[in-house]
């Protein structure tokens, strides 16, 4: 048995010397250009420094700013880990600072005072210098210098893919990449060249855009009418985005044939199995000053990340929609800067739209995406087969079509959260700000069941049922969720656990006669704060059902044993009535041998061989997890036939990472 190394991630280095609005812009276009094949991350220099980020990652990408910056955070160390990632088949996108720092050696503005920065650099991907200003004009932090530089496209350097011969891109104080042509036997291939002249000496060629065969590309995007450069790049923005598509595809990367539109936020719909629980709940949001009436007569909740604005089911007065618009939501951009509707949106500053439903359920008209009547007919249904269950698990639901993230929602709006019953949940078709652990992030496309659940536990149980077991139960809820969905083989779904948050499946696409492999097809986050003697948990949950990417989905696993399709509706059903049972009864008898014996034949490791990052490289033997603090148990072993030298460690779950593709367990920052 083995795990099957996918790497779904593409990391966008956010440390020092990166400007804000660079890694802001790159990691939108690349949500458009990858999604969902992807997860797009920001990472900082420390997690590139001791977090095992290279086993997952897709492609490394370094944005605008300044590369001194980078310089200061990770020659030495950071950078001997970037090259061996990229030697051993990683990919690297320097865009303009990140171009200048992929080089062999940065020459800018040489001989001006104050701006000369010159000098060799590490990673030396592209064995010459990068010298700028390609253009003058340049000015730190200001779009004074920016530019619609024209490119000339070497488009025999992209074979069959279909990419523009000219285009306009954005310039503000890219360099050239000097004397390209004279790297060719090096590995070196020019993609684009500026077409226009430049203002230092280049060489041989013009080259703006250089792939050095199998270890990168990098790309310095290339002004005295600001208005004028957007109008320019505006009407190039095809051929630009066909061209990035085409420089990704050249990386070895799946680009998604249609680029995915910014998602517009959805109405969010507040919901219960007995719609009076709504309106008690409302009752109690007045009473403690969470939701308030406006002078307007608008009811809001204005939450310390959002600001939720309340509407009656069959209700919604267009002038509360026009007003809630911010200046950068999408219609009123459109409309007061003609800027297009898909383009950069802070989804934090636009208002949430709560309606709520006090007389009955949703209709499928409101939400053709989510069945509430076959959510709540499935989850009274699994409630009842529970013998240690009082129903309150998903009781009273919050579903939107599209929302930032279900965790943040509840988890970053604290006053709101602490006034929402245990088991309220929150759940959704589409996240466009997903969160995850680390570096490991989940993606969310269409066909994901994503949701978070509002959980408080007593600290009078923390001697006999310690909180740390709650992201074990949850495991071991979507594990029996799954394959107690329903009778007649759902039970024979291969799914597993992998320490101490992660679900695996087998993947289907392997032939039987070959040795079995796990993917990835979800993960779980759990978030606490500590007040008046209870821990509130949000427990998000995110489980690929019915997309086959980015590694295998829970339907394709249920047609190759011949059942039928996974719904959304039932499955978050029988996940949260799963999960309540199995918590109630942990808070009676704590982590006992049941308990251990369950999670146990779900997870991965039993016997597994790593090593010891945080022991000194000692090799040790996983043998399980303690039952007071539900600590990692390996036992060290030597020589080639595993002998136990009778030395055993105890690890947490919140300190290090499972790096199951290189055997190692090492400490996370």
């Amino acid at each position: 048995m083995s795990v099957t190394n996918k790497k779904l991630n593409v990391l966008m280095y956010a440390g020092t010397g990166a400007t804000i609005s660079s890694v802001k812009h790159t990691t939108w276009s690349l949500r458009r250009l990858l999604g969902p094949h992807y997860a797009v991350l920001t990472v900082t220099g420390d997690q590139i420094l001791n977090e095992p980020w290279s086993a997952t990652c897709a492609l490394l990408v370094f944005p605008g700013g300044a590369d001194l910056g980078y310089c200061r955070t990770l020659n030495g160390e950071g950078n001997r880990r970037i090259m061996q990632y990229v030697q051993l088949g990683g990919k690297y996108l320097g865009l303009c600072a990140g171009g200048y720092y992929g080089c062999a050696r940065c020459e800018f503005e040489v001989g001006r005072k104050g701006m000369e920065v010159v000098g060799s650099r590490e990673l030396g991907f592209y064995p010459g210098t990068c010298r700028g200003l390609a253009f003058e004009g340049f000015v730190y932090h200001s779009e004074a210098g920016t530019r619609a530089a024209e490119i000339s496209v070497n488009g025999a350097a992209f074979g069959s893919e279909a990419v523009p011969g000219r285009l306009k891109v954005y310039y503000n104080g890219g360099g050239v990449f000097v004397h390209a042509e004279k790297y060719k036997n090096q590995g070196v291939e020019v993609l684009a060249s500026y077409a226009e002249d430049l203002a230092v000496e280049s060489g041989e060629g013009k080259a703006a855009v250089v792939y050095c065969t199998n270890l990168n590309a990098s790309e310095p995007s290339a002004h005295y009418d600001y208005a004028a450069v957007v109008t320019a790049l505006r009407e190039d923005e095809t051929k630009r985005t066909d061209f990035m598509k085409a420089c990704l595809t050249k990386l070895g990367l799946q680009v998604s044939q249609e680029t995915e539109a910014v998602p517009i936020l959805s109405r969010l719909h507040l919901s219960s199995s007995q719609p009076s629980n709504v309106s008690e709940l409302l009752a109690s949001w007045h009473e403690q000053g969470v939701l308030s009436k406006r002078d307007d007569g608008t009811e809001t909740i204005e939450g310390e990340n959002d600001r939720f604005i309340l509407h009656q089911a069959g209700r919604w007065d267009m002038n509360d929609i026009q007003e809630a618009l911010p200046s950068n939501s999408p219609t009123s951009q459109a409309q007061a800067d003609d800027k297009p509707p898909d383009s950069l949106i802070d989804y934090n500053t636009i208002p949430k739209h709560l309606v709520a439903h006090e007389s009955s359920l949703p209709s499928g008209k409101e939400t053709p995406h989510f069945n509430h009547h076959a959510f709540f007919s499935n989850l009274s249904s699994y409630h009842s087969q529970q013998k240690e269950s009082s129903g309150d698990f998903g009781k009273t639901l919050l579903y939107g079509e599209v929302v930032t993230s279900t965790s943040t929602l509840l988890e970053k709006n604290t006053t709101w959260l602490s006034n929402l019953p245990d088991g309220f949940t929150a759940t959704a078709t589409t996240q466009v700000a997903g969160r995850g652990r680390g570096t490991n992030v989940w993606v969310s496309p269409p066909g994901s069941l994503m949701f978070s659940t509002v959980l408080r536990h007593s600290l009078s149980l923390s001697t006999k049922a310690p909180v740390v077991f709650v992201q074990y139960i949850i495991a071991m809820a979507i594990v029996a969720g799954i394959q107690g969905y329903e009778k007649g083989g759902y039970n024979r779904i291969p799914v597993r656990l992998k320490w101490p948050n992660d679900i695996y499946a087998l993947d289907p696409t392997v032939p039987e006669k070959d040795e079995k492999k796990y993917v990835k097809i979800g993960g779980i986050l759990v978030n606490s704060s500590y007040a008046g003697g209870d821990y509130t948990l949000v427990c998000g949950i995110g489980l690929n059902v019915s997309n086959p990417s980015p590694t295998t989905s829970l339907s394709l696993l249920a047609q190759k044993l011949n059942l039928p399709p996974f719904t959304l509706e039932r499955l978050l059903a029988s996940i949260l009535a799963n999960f309540e049972g199995l918590y109630t009864r942990f808070c009676r008898t704590g982590w006992d041998k049941e308990f251990q014996g369950l999670y146990y034949g779900a997870w991965l490791h039993t016997d597994q061989i790593v090593v010891l990052e945080t022991e000194g490289g000692a090799r040790a033997r996983i043998k399980g997890i303690t039952s007071d603090w539900g600590l990692l148990v390996a036992e060290e072993v030597v020589g080639e036939e595993g002998r136990v030298t009778g030395k055993r460690f105890a690890l947490q779950s919140d300190s290090n990472s499972f790096d199951f593709f290189r055997g190692l367990l090492r400490r996370k920052m």
